[in-house]
Protein backbone atom coordinates (compact mmCIF):
# COMPACT_ATOMS: atom_id res chain seq x y z
CA UNK A 1 0.00 0.00 0.00
CA UNK A 2 2.60 2.49 0.84
CA UNK A 3 4.48 1.35 -2.40
CA UNK A 4 1.25 2.10 -4.36
CA UNK A 5 1.68 5.69 -2.72
CA UNK A 6 4.45 6.60 -3.08
CA UNK A 7 5.74 5.96 -6.25
CA UNK A 8 8.14 3.04 -5.54
CA UNK A 9 7.83 0.11 -7.18
CA UNK A 10 11.48 -1.90 -7.69
CA UNK A 11 12.94 -4.45 -4.83
CA UNK A 12 15.57 -2.21 -3.89
CA UNK A 13 12.63 0.61 -3.15
CA UNK A 14 10.51 -1.38 -1.47
CA UNK A 15 13.33 -3.02 1.26
CA UNK A 16 14.33 0.92 1.50
CA UNK A 17 10.78 1.86 2.49
CA UNK A 18 10.56 -0.59 4.80
CA UNK A 19 13.48 -0.06 6.32
CA UNK A 20 12.00 3.79 6.84
CA UNK A 21 8.86 2.63 8.02
CA UNK A 22 11.10 0.27 10.94
CA UNK A 23 12.70 3.51 11.63
CA UNK A 24 9.69 5.72 12.02
CA UNK A 25 8.18 2.68 14.09
CA UNK A 26 10.85 3.04 16.35
CA UNK A 27 10.85 6.36 16.33
CA UNK A 28 7.35 6.72 17.80
CA UNK A 29 8.09 4.23 20.33
CA UNK A 30 11.33 5.33 21.67
CA UNK A 31 10.99 7.71 25.15
CA UNK A 32 13.98 9.94 23.50
CA UNK A 33 16.02 10.03 20.35
CA UNK A 34 19.00 8.97 22.34
CA UNK A 35 17.73 5.71 22.93
CA UNK A 36 15.56 5.23 19.98
CA UNK A 37 18.66 6.25 17.62
CA UNK A 38 20.43 2.77 20.10
CA UNK A 39 17.47 1.15 18.79
CA UNK A 40 17.98 1.87 14.84
CA UNK A 41 21.37 0.70 14.72
CA UNK A 42 21.10 -3.28 13.64
CA UNK A 43 24.49 -3.97 12.09
CA UNK A 44 27.05 -6.03 13.45
CA UNK A 45 29.32 -2.99 14.15
CA UNK A 46 26.80 -1.43 15.85
CA UNK A 47 26.31 -4.24 18.45
CA UNK A 48 30.00 -4.73 18.92
CA UNK A 49 30.41 -1.65 19.39
CA UNK A 50 27.48 -1.51 22.15
CA UNK A 51 29.54 -4.56 23.40
CA UNK A 52 32.57 -2.24 24.08
CA UNK A 53 30.82 0.11 26.05
CA UNK A 54 29.27 -2.43 28.26
CA UNK A 55 32.89 -3.63 28.91
CA UNK A 56 32.22 -6.76 27.61
CA UNK A 57 33.41 -8.92 24.28
CA UNK A 58 31.89 -11.44 22.65
CA UNK A 59 33.46 -14.64 23.31
CA UNK A 60 34.70 -16.85 20.78
CA UNK A 61 32.72 -19.91 19.74
CA UNK A 62 36.34 -22.37 18.83
CA UNK A 63 39.17 -22.28 21.51
CA UNK A 64 41.35 -24.66 22.65
CA UNK A 65 38.88 -25.60 24.84
CA UNK A 66 36.08 -25.99 23.13
CA UNK A 67 37.92 -27.74 19.83
CA UNK A 68 37.47 -31.56 18.92
CA UNK A 69 39.94 -33.08 21.12
CA UNK A 70 40.58 -35.93 18.02
CA UNK A 71 42.10 -32.86 16.36
CA UNK A 72 44.71 -31.79 18.99
CA UNK A 73 45.47 -35.64 19.16
CA UNK A 74 46.78 -35.23 15.64
CA UNK A 75 50.40 -35.13 14.53
CA UNK A 76 52.22 -34.75 11.16
CA UNK A 77 55.87 -34.91 11.34
CA UNK A 78 56.49 -34.38 7.94
CA UNK A 79 55.57 -30.94 8.12
CA UNK A 80 55.99 -30.15 11.54
CA UNK A 81 57.86 -27.68 13.73
CA UNK A 82 61.20 -28.47 11.61
CA UNK A 83 59.75 -27.74 8.65
CA UNK A 84 57.99 -24.78 10.06
CA UNK A 85 61.32 -23.43 11.43
CA UNK A 86 62.65 -24.16 8.14
CA UNK A 87 60.20 -21.84 6.50
CA UNK A 88 61.10 -19.14 9.08
CA UNK A 89 65.10 -19.13 7.62
CA UNK A 90 63.92 -19.39 4.63
CA UNK A 91 62.41 -16.24 4.87
CA UNK A 92 65.19 -14.89 7.30
CA UNK A 93 67.58 -15.60 4.18
CA UNK A 94 65.60 -13.38 1.41
CA UNK A 95 65.25 -10.58 3.88
CA UNK A 96 69.14 -10.56 3.78
CA UNK A 97 69.85 -12.12 6.56
CA UNK A 98 73.10 -14.20 7.20
CA UNK A 99 73.91 -17.64 8.31
CA UNK A 100 76.67 -20.50 7.73
CA UNK A 101 74.96 -21.39 4.41
CA UNK A 102 72.97 -19.82 1.71
CA UNK A 103 69.98 -21.57 0.84
CA UNK A 104 67.74 -24.23 3.22
CA UNK A 105 67.80 -27.62 1.49
CA UNK A 106 63.95 -29.55 2.27
CA UNK A 107 64.92 -33.07 2.69
CA UNK A 108 61.77 -33.76 4.37
CA UNK A 109 59.07 -34.61 2.21
CA UNK A 110 58.66 -36.49 -0.98
CA UNK A 111 57.94 -33.83 -3.42
CA UNK A 112 60.19 -34.70 -6.82
CA UNK A 113 59.47 -31.45 -9.01
CA UNK A 114 59.99 -29.25 -6.20
CA UNK A 115 63.54 -30.73 -5.71
CA UNK A 116 63.94 -30.34 -9.08
CA UNK A 117 62.44 -33.24 -11.07
CA UNK A 118 60.81 -32.65 -14.80
CA UNK A 119 57.85 -33.36 -15.66
CA UNK A 120 57.37 -36.49 -18.00
CA UNK A 121 56.56 -35.00 -21.22
CA UNK A 122 53.70 -37.18 -22.43
CA UNK A 123 51.48 -37.03 -19.12
CA UNK A 124 51.61 -33.08 -19.22
CA UNK A 125 50.74 -33.03 -22.85
CA UNK A 126 47.78 -35.56 -22.53
CA UNK A 127 46.40 -33.15 -19.28
CA UNK A 128 47.50 -29.71 -21.28
CA UNK A 129 44.90 -31.01 -24.06
CA UNK A 130 42.30 -32.64 -21.85
CA UNK A 131 42.48 -28.66 -20.05
CA UNK A 132 42.60 -27.12 -22.98
CA UNK A 133 41.38 -28.67 -26.09
CA UNK A 134 41.47 -25.92 -28.73
CA UNK A 135 45.13 -27.78 -28.11
CA UNK A 136 44.11 -30.60 -30.50
CA UNK A 137 44.59 -28.52 -33.69
CA UNK A 138 48.30 -27.98 -32.90
CA UNK A 139 51.20 -29.65 -34.66
CA UNK A 140 53.29 -29.33 -31.74
CA UNK A 141 51.01 -32.52 -29.83
CA UNK A 142 51.52 -35.68 -31.20
CA UNK A 143 48.58 -37.86 -32.22
CA UNK A 144 49.26 -40.01 -29.36
CA UNK A 145 48.42 -37.77 -26.80
CA UNK A 146 45.57 -36.18 -28.80
CA UNK A 147 43.76 -39.53 -28.97
CA UNK A 148 44.16 -39.96 -25.50
CA UNK A 149 42.86 -36.44 -24.64
CA UNK A 150 39.80 -37.21 -26.96
CA UNK A 151 38.83 -40.18 -25.18
CA UNK A 152 39.10 -38.86 -21.40
CA UNK A 153 36.63 -35.84 -22.61
CA UNK A 154 34.20 -38.14 -24.02
CA UNK A 155 33.77 -39.50 -20.68
CA UNK A 156 33.22 -36.25 -18.90
CA UNK A 157 30.26 -34.12 -18.90
CA UNK A 158 30.28 -31.37 -21.60
CA UNK A 159 33.41 -33.08 -22.92
CA UNK A 160 34.82 -30.93 -20.04
CA UNK A 161 37.77 -31.69 -17.78
CA UNK A 162 35.93 -28.60 -15.75
CA UNK A 163 32.79 -30.75 -15.25
CA UNK A 164 31.90 -33.31 -11.78
CA UNK A 165 33.04 -37.15 -12.53
CA UNK A 166 30.50 -39.72 -11.69
CA UNK A 167 31.83 -40.17 -7.65
CA UNK A 168 34.12 -43.31 -8.45
CA UNK A 169 35.88 -41.54 -11.25
CA UNK A 170 35.23 -41.37 -14.88
CA UNK A 171 34.19 -44.63 -16.13
CA UNK A 172 36.85 -44.84 -19.35
CA UNK A 173 39.87 -44.61 -16.61
CA UNK A 174 38.05 -47.05 -14.18
CA UNK A 175 38.39 -49.32 -17.22
CA UNK A 176 42.22 -48.61 -17.96
CA UNK A 177 43.16 -48.81 -14.20
CA UNK A 178 41.69 -52.07 -13.87
CA UNK A 179 43.26 -53.45 -17.20
CA UNK A 180 46.91 -52.00 -16.32
CA UNK A 181 46.57 -54.28 -12.95
CA UNK A 182 45.28 -57.51 -14.91
CA UNK A 183 48.79 -56.31 -16.72
CA UNK A 184 50.31 -55.61 -13.82
CA UNK A 185 49.76 -59.36 -12.01
CA UNK A 186 50.12 -61.38 -15.04
CA UNK A 187 46.24 -61.78 -15.66
CA UNK A 188 45.08 -61.69 -12.59
CA UNK A 189 41.56 -60.68 -13.31
CA UNK A 190 40.27 -57.20 -12.41
CA UNK A 191 36.89 -55.38 -12.28
CA UNK A 192 36.30 -51.75 -13.41
CA UNK A 193 33.63 -51.59 -11.09
CA UNK A 194 36.19 -52.57 -8.31
CA UNK A 195 37.98 -49.61 -9.06
CA UNK A 196 37.72 -46.24 -7.30
CA UNK A 197 39.56 -42.67 -8.00
CA UNK A 198 41.23 -40.78 -5.39
CA UNK A 199 42.23 -37.51 -4.51
CA UNK A 200 45.66 -38.89 -4.05
CA UNK A 201 46.16 -42.17 -2.35
CA UNK A 202 45.44 -40.86 1.37
CA UNK A 203 41.68 -39.57 0.70
CA UNK A 204 41.18 -43.21 -0.51
CA UNK A 205 43.31 -44.58 2.96
CA UNK A 206 41.20 -42.20 5.22
CA UNK A 207 38.10 -43.40 3.44
CA UNK A 208 38.64 -46.57 3.67
CA UNK A 209 39.70 -46.23 7.60
CA UNK A 210 36.31 -44.27 8.13
CA UNK A 211 34.40 -47.35 6.93
CA UNK A 212 36.34 -49.48 9.56
CA UNK A 213 36.71 -47.77 12.82
CA UNK A 214 33.06 -48.61 14.79
CA UNK A 215 32.86 -49.19 18.73
CA UNK A 216 33.64 -48.25 22.07
CA UNK A 217 36.06 -49.01 24.85
CA UNK A 218 37.68 -52.74 24.65
CA UNK A 219 35.26 -52.91 21.47
CA UNK A 220 37.29 -49.71 19.70
CA UNK A 221 38.67 -50.42 16.31
CA UNK A 222 42.45 -51.53 16.23
CA UNK A 223 44.41 -50.50 13.39
CA UNK A 224 47.59 -52.36 12.95
CA UNK A 225 50.41 -49.90 11.36
CA UNK A 226 54.00 -50.75 10.91
CA UNK A 227 56.82 -48.96 12.86
CA UNK A 228 58.22 -46.93 11.38
CA UNK A 229 55.07 -45.74 9.86
CA UNK A 230 53.80 -42.66 7.42
CA UNK A 231 52.38 -40.45 9.94
CA UNK A 232 49.29 -40.18 7.63
CA UNK A 233 48.20 -43.50 9.61
CA UNK A 234 48.52 -42.23 13.26
CA UNK A 235 47.42 -39.04 12.35
CA UNK A 236 44.00 -40.43 11.08
CA UNK A 237 44.21 -43.00 13.89
CA UNK A 238 44.22 -40.18 15.98
CA UNK A 239 41.30 -38.15 14.48
CA UNK A 240 38.84 -41.12 14.30
CA UNK A 241 39.39 -42.01 17.44
CA UNK A 242 40.06 -45.19 17.03
CA UNK A 243 43.51 -47.75 18.21
CA UNK A 244 47.25 -47.28 17.26
CA UNK A 245 48.52 -51.37 17.06
CA UNK A 246 51.90 -50.88 16.55
CA UNK A 247 53.96 -53.78 14.91
CA UNK A 248 57.91 -53.30 14.38
CA UNK A 249 59.33 -53.63 11.37
CA UNK A 250 62.70 -55.78 11.97
CA UNK A 251 65.72 -52.97 11.74
CA UNK A 252 68.69 -55.66 11.54
CA UNK A 253 66.96 -57.85 8.88
CA UNK A 254 66.99 -54.62 6.64
CA UNK A 255 63.45 -53.27 7.90
CA UNK A 256 61.86 -56.83 7.28
CA UNK A 257 57.90 -57.59 8.65
CA UNK A 258 58.60 -60.46 11.12
CA UNK A 259 55.18 -62.64 11.22
CA UNK A 260 56.44 -63.26 15.25
CA UNK A 261 55.79 -59.82 15.80
CA UNK A 262 52.29 -59.36 13.99
CA UNK A 263 51.30 -62.10 16.41
CA UNK A 264 52.68 -60.23 19.76
CA UNK A 265 51.01 -56.82 18.64
CA UNK A 266 47.82 -58.89 18.27
CA UNK A 267 47.45 -60.27 21.13
CA UNK A 268 48.76 -57.91 22.99
CA UNK A 269 45.91 -55.81 21.52
CA UNK A 270 42.93 -57.76 21.91
CA UNK A 271 43.56 -56.47 25.76
CA UNK A 272 42.18 -53.20 25.10
CA UNK A 273 40.80 -53.36 21.64
CA UNK A 274 39.59 -55.20 18.41
CA UNK A 275 41.93 -55.61 16.14
CA UNK A 276 40.15 -55.06 12.36
CA UNK A 277 42.50 -54.24 10.43
CA UNK A 278 46.48 -54.57 9.27
CA UNK A 279 48.19 -51.56 7.31
CA UNK A 280 51.48 -52.42 5.21
CA UNK A 281 53.73 -49.90 3.02
CA UNK A 282 55.40 -51.91 0.31
CA UNK A 283 57.74 -50.47 -1.07
CA UNK A 284 58.03 -48.96 2.97
CA UNK A 285 57.87 -45.20 4.02
CA UNK A 286 59.98 -44.44 5.88
CA UNK A 287 61.90 -47.44 5.64
CA UNK A 288 62.67 -47.98 2.27
CA UNK A 289 62.33 -51.70 2.15
CA UNK A 290 60.83 -54.20 -0.55
CA UNK A 291 58.87 -56.72 1.59
CA UNK A 292 59.42 -61.05 -0.13
CA UNK A 293 56.89 -62.91 -1.81
CA UNK A 294 57.59 -65.24 1.41
CA UNK A 295 56.87 -62.13 3.55
CA UNK A 296 53.74 -61.24 1.88
CA UNK A 297 51.95 -64.49 1.83
CA UNK A 298 52.90 -64.83 5.48
CA UNK A 299 50.82 -61.34 6.37
CA UNK A 300 48.20 -62.92 3.87
CA UNK A 301 47.75 -65.87 5.77
CA UNK A 302 48.06 -64.25 9.43
CA UNK A 303 45.05 -61.99 8.51
CA UNK A 304 43.29 -64.98 7.06
CA UNK A 305 43.39 -66.84 10.43
CA UNK A 306 42.66 -63.29 12.57
CA UNK A 307 39.27 -62.17 10.22
CA UNK A 308 41.55 -58.98 9.54
CA UNK A 309 40.86 -56.49 6.88
CA UNK A 310 43.87 -55.48 4.71
CA UNK A 311 45.02 -52.08 3.48
CA UNK A 312 48.31 -52.58 1.07
CA UNK A 313 49.80 -49.14 0.01
CA UNK A 314 51.65 -49.46 -2.68
CA UNK A 315 52.35 -45.83 -3.95
CA UNK A 316 55.81 -46.42 -4.71
CA UNK A 317 55.46 -49.66 -6.44
CA UNK A 318 57.09 -48.05 -9.38
CA UNK A 319 60.50 -47.01 -7.18
CA UNK A 320 62.29 -50.91 -6.49
CA UNK A 321 66.14 -50.19 -7.09
CA UNK A 322 67.91 -52.77 -5.76
CA UNK A 323 68.91 -55.77 -7.82
CA UNK A 324 67.68 -58.59 -6.03
CA UNK A 325 64.09 -57.04 -4.97
CA UNK A 326 60.81 -57.30 -7.12
CA UNK A 327 57.31 -55.61 -6.27
CA UNK A 328 54.75 -58.30 -5.59
CA UNK A 329 51.37 -56.86 -5.86
CA UNK A 330 49.25 -57.94 -2.52
CA UNK A 331 46.42 -58.67 -4.86
CA UNK A 332 48.58 -61.00 -6.98
CA UNK A 333 50.06 -62.70 -4.16
CA UNK A 334 46.43 -63.63 -2.91
CA UNK A 335 45.09 -65.03 -6.26
CA UNK A 336 48.36 -67.00 -6.24
CA UNK A 337 47.70 -68.40 -2.76
CA UNK A 338 44.41 -70.11 -3.68
CA UNK A 339 40.73 -69.79 -4.12
CA UNK A 340 39.99 -69.98 -0.58
CA UNK A 341 42.05 -66.82 0.38
CA UNK A 342 41.52 -64.80 -2.70
CA UNK A 343 37.59 -65.30 -2.43
CA UNK A 344 37.72 -64.38 1.07
CA UNK A 345 40.55 -61.90 2.48
CA UNK A 346 39.38 -58.57 2.39
CA UNK A 347 41.66 -56.54 0.31
CA UNK A 348 42.09 -52.70 -0.68
CA UNK A 349 45.26 -51.65 -2.83
CA UNK A 350 45.90 -47.78 -3.15
CA UNK A 351 48.22 -46.14 -5.96
CA UNK A 352 49.05 -42.62 -6.93
CA UNK A 353 50.45 -39.89 -9.15
CA UNK A 354 52.37 -38.17 -6.84
CA UNK A 355 55.31 -41.05 -5.93
CA UNK A 356 56.76 -43.66 -9.22
CA UNK A 357 58.52 -41.43 -11.80
CA UNK A 358 55.96 -39.31 -12.43
CA UNK A 359 56.24 -37.56 -9.35
CA UNK A 360 52.96 -35.60 -10.21
CA UNK A 361 51.99 -34.58 -6.30
CA UNK A 362 50.14 -31.72 -6.95
CA UNK A 363 47.53 -33.37 -9.23
CA UNK A 364 46.52 -35.05 -6.06
CA UNK A 365 45.70 -38.59 -8.59
CA UNK A 366 45.08 -41.66 -6.76
CA UNK A 367 42.76 -45.07 -7.10
CA UNK A 368 42.01 -47.41 -4.91
CA UNK A 369 41.40 -51.46 -5.85
CA UNK A 370 38.26 -52.87 -3.62
CA UNK A 371 38.77 -57.07 -2.99
CA UNK A 372 35.83 -58.85 -1.57
CA UNK A 373 34.12 -55.74 0.28
CA UNK A 374 30.45 -57.08 1.32
CA UNK A 375 28.11 -55.48 -1.60
CA UNK A 376 25.76 -53.67 1.20
CA UNK A 377 29.17 -52.14 2.86
CA UNK A 378 30.48 -51.39 -0.45
CA UNK A 379 27.05 -49.08 -1.47
CA UNK A 380 28.26 -47.44 1.78
CA UNK A 381 31.50 -46.63 0.42
CA UNK A 382 29.79 -45.17 -2.82
CA UNK A 383 27.58 -43.21 -0.73
CA UNK A 384 30.65 -41.86 1.67
CA UNK A 385 32.51 -41.24 -1.84
CA UNK A 386 29.38 -39.24 -2.47
CA UNK A 387 29.66 -36.87 -0.22
CA UNK A 388 32.89 -35.31 -1.55
CA UNK A 389 31.15 -35.23 -4.97
CA UNK A 390 34.86 -36.70 -6.91
CA UNK A 391 38.40 -36.63 -7.85
CA UNK A 392 39.61 -33.74 -9.50
CA UNK A 393 39.53 -34.10 -13.31
CA UNK A 394 43.05 -32.86 -13.94
CA UNK A 395 44.49 -35.95 -11.29
CA UNK A 396 42.21 -38.44 -13.01
CA UNK A 397 43.54 -37.65 -16.33
CA UNK A 398 47.14 -37.85 -15.17
CA UNK A 399 46.36 -41.11 -13.70
CA UNK A 400 45.01 -42.21 -16.78
CA UNK A 401 48.68 -41.24 -17.90
CA UNK A 402 49.94 -43.63 -15.67
CA UNK A 403 47.88 -46.69 -16.34
CA UNK A 404 47.83 -46.10 -20.41
CA UNK A 405 51.42 -44.85 -20.97
CA UNK A 406 53.12 -44.81 -24.45
CA UNK A 407 53.15 -48.68 -26.06
CA UNK A 408 56.45 -49.53 -28.37
CA UNK A 409 54.23 -49.22 -31.36
CA UNK A 410 53.47 -45.23 -30.92
CA UNK A 411 55.64 -42.63 -31.70
CA UNK A 412 56.28 -40.98 -28.02
CA UNK A 413 57.25 -44.40 -26.64
CA UNK A 414 60.64 -43.46 -27.39
CA UNK A 415 61.13 -39.97 -25.38
CA UNK A 416 58.84 -41.54 -22.72
CA UNK A 417 60.83 -44.79 -22.39
CA UNK A 418 63.96 -42.25 -22.07
CA UNK A 419 62.86 -39.85 -19.79
CA UNK A 420 61.25 -42.37 -17.38
CA UNK A 421 64.22 -44.77 -17.22
CA UNK A 422 66.42 -41.76 -16.64
CA UNK A 423 64.73 -40.39 -13.50
CA UNK A 424 64.24 -44.07 -12.19
CA UNK A 425 68.47 -44.28 -13.29
CA UNK A 426 68.92 -41.64 -11.20
CA UNK A 427 67.01 -42.28 -8.42
CA UNK A 428 68.46 -46.03 -7.78
CA UNK A 429 72.15 -44.03 -7.94
CA UNK A 430 71.26 -41.75 -5.66
CA UNK A 431 69.61 -44.61 -3.51
CA UNK A 432 73.39 -46.14 -3.42
CA UNK A 433 74.86 -43.17 -2.93
CA UNK A 434 73.17 -42.15 0.18
CA UNK A 435 73.70 -45.45 1.71
CA UNK A 436 77.36 -45.67 1.00
CA UNK A 437 78.22 -41.98 2.14
CA UNK A 438 75.84 -42.79 5.64
CA UNK A 439 77.68 -45.76 6.35
CA UNK A 440 81.13 -44.60 6.42
CA UNK A 441 80.16 -41.65 8.88
CA UNK A 442 81.02 -42.86 12.24
CA UNK A 443 77.41 -43.10 14.61
CA UNK A 444 75.53 -43.20 11.63
CA UNK A 445 73.80 -47.08 10.20
CA UNK A 446 71.72 -47.05 6.88
CA UNK A 447 70.12 -49.99 5.98
CA UNK A 448 69.86 -50.18 1.90
CA UNK A 449 67.45 -48.23 0.43
CA UNK A 450 65.87 -50.58 -1.67
CA UNK A 451 62.89 -48.63 -3.06
CA UNK A 452 60.65 -45.69 -2.62
CA UNK A 453 62.20 -42.68 -1.78
CA UNK A 454 63.82 -42.46 1.60
CA UNK A 455 66.43 -43.46 3.79
CA UNK A 456 65.82 -43.93 7.44
CA UNK A 457 69.18 -43.86 9.30
CA UNK A 458 70.15 -44.79 12.63
CA UNK A 459 72.03 -41.91 14.71
CA UNK A 460 74.01 -42.75 17.90
CA UNK A 461 73.09 -39.46 19.82
CA UNK A 462 75.55 -39.55 23.25
CA UNK A 463 73.94 -39.21 26.52
CA UNK A 464 74.70 -35.84 27.38
CA UNK A 465 72.78 -34.61 24.15
CA UNK A 466 69.97 -37.06 25.27
CA UNK A 467 69.90 -35.19 28.83
CA UNK A 468 70.24 -31.89 27.00
CA UNK A 469 66.79 -32.89 24.94
CA UNK A 470 65.02 -32.64 28.39
CA UNK A 471 61.33 -32.47 27.17
CA UNK A 472 62.32 -32.65 23.60
CA UNK A 473 62.99 -36.03 21.87
CA UNK A 474 66.77 -36.64 21.34
CA UNK A 475 66.31 -36.67 17.54
CA UNK A 476 64.42 -33.59 17.23
CA UNK A 477 67.09 -31.98 19.27
CA UNK A 478 69.18 -33.21 16.39
CA UNK A 479 67.53 -32.27 13.41
CA UNK A 480 66.97 -28.95 14.66
CA UNK A 481 70.91 -28.32 15.60
CA UNK A 482 71.16 -29.73 11.77
CA UNK A 483 68.73 -27.26 10.31
CA UNK A 484 70.10 -23.93 12.06
CA UNK A 485 73.88 -25.09 11.99
CA UNK A 486 73.74 -26.56 7.75
CA UNK A 487 70.77 -25.63 6.32
CA UNK A 488 69.56 -29.20 6.08
CA UNK A 489 65.86 -29.67 7.03
CA UNK A 490 64.89 -33.61 7.69
CA UNK A 491 62.40 -35.10 10.04
CA UNK A 492 62.85 -36.85 13.46
CA UNK A 493 62.46 -40.48 13.40
CA UNK A 494 60.16 -39.68 16.52
CA UNK A 495 57.89 -38.64 13.91
CA UNK A 496 57.43 -42.09 12.15
CA UNK A 497 57.34 -44.16 15.19
CA UNK A 498 60.93 -46.03 16.52
CA UNK A 499 62.00 -48.69 19.15
CA UNK A 500 62.93 -47.13 22.74
CA UNK A 501 65.82 -45.81 23.11
CA UNK A 502 67.03 -45.56 18.86
CA UNK A 503 67.07 -42.11 17.59
CA UNK A 504 66.82 -41.84 13.66
CA UNK A 505 65.91 -39.25 10.79
CA UNK A 506 64.19 -39.81 7.69
CA UNK A 507 65.67 -37.59 4.25
CA UNK A 508 64.34 -38.04 1.03
CA UNK A 509 66.76 -38.95 -2.14
CA UNK A 510 65.00 -36.73 -4.40
CA UNK A 511 67.68 -33.99 -5.01
CA UNK A 512 70.24 -34.00 -7.52
CA UNK A 513 73.45 -35.79 -7.47
CA UNK A 514 75.12 -32.73 -7.17
CA UNK A 515 72.70 -31.64 -4.19
CA UNK A 516 72.40 -34.63 -2.55
CA UNK A 517 76.66 -34.82 -2.60
CA UNK A 518 76.50 -31.39 -0.75
CA UNK A 519 73.39 -32.22 1.85
CA UNK A 520 75.09 -35.72 2.85
CA UNK A 521 78.54 -33.64 3.15
CA UNK A 522 76.84 -31.86 5.46
CA UNK A 523 75.37 -34.02 7.14
CA UNK A 524 78.36 -35.93 7.97
CA UNK A 525 80.26 -33.03 8.86
CA UNK A 526 77.90 -32.03 11.47
CA UNK A 527 77.18 -35.31 12.95
CA UNK A 528 81.12 -35.95 13.72
CA UNK A 529 81.05 -32.48 15.21
CA UNK A 530 78.34 -33.24 17.23
CA UNK A 531 79.76 -36.46 18.70
CA UNK A 532 83.08 -34.36 19.67
CA UNK A 533 80.40 -31.78 21.06
CA UNK A 534 78.87 -34.12 23.15
CA UNK A 535 81.14 -36.92 24.42
CA UNK A 536 84.85 -35.42 23.39
CA UNK A 537 85.50 -38.35 21.26
CA UNK A 538 88.12 -36.98 18.57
Amino acid sequence: DVATRTGFTSHRNLRETERELNELQYTLKCPSVEKCGQMRFLTAEAKASAGRLDGKMREKTLTMDTLNPQVKAVEYAVRGPIVLKAGEIERYLEEGGTKPFSEVIKANIGDAHAMGQQPITFLRQVVALCTFPELMDSPSFPEDAKWRARRILQGCGGHSLGSYSASPGVECIRKDIAAYIEQRDEGVPSDWENIYLTTGASDGIMTILRLLVSGKDSSRTGVMIPIPQYPLYSAAISEMDAVQVNYYLDEDNCWALDINELHRAYQAAKQHCQPRVICIINPGNPTGQVQSKKCIEEVLHFAYEENLFVMSDEVYQDNVYAPDCQFHSFKKVLYEMGPEYFSSVELVSFHSTSKGYTGECGFRGGYMEVINMDPEVKAQLVKLLSVRLCPPLAGQAAMDVIVNPPQPEEHTFKQFHQEKSSVLGALAEKAKLTEQILNAVPGIKCNPVQGAMYAFPRIFIPPKAVEEALGMQPDMLYCLRLLEETGICVVPGSGFGQKDRTYHFRMTILPSIEKLNVLLGKVRDFHISFLKEYSGLE
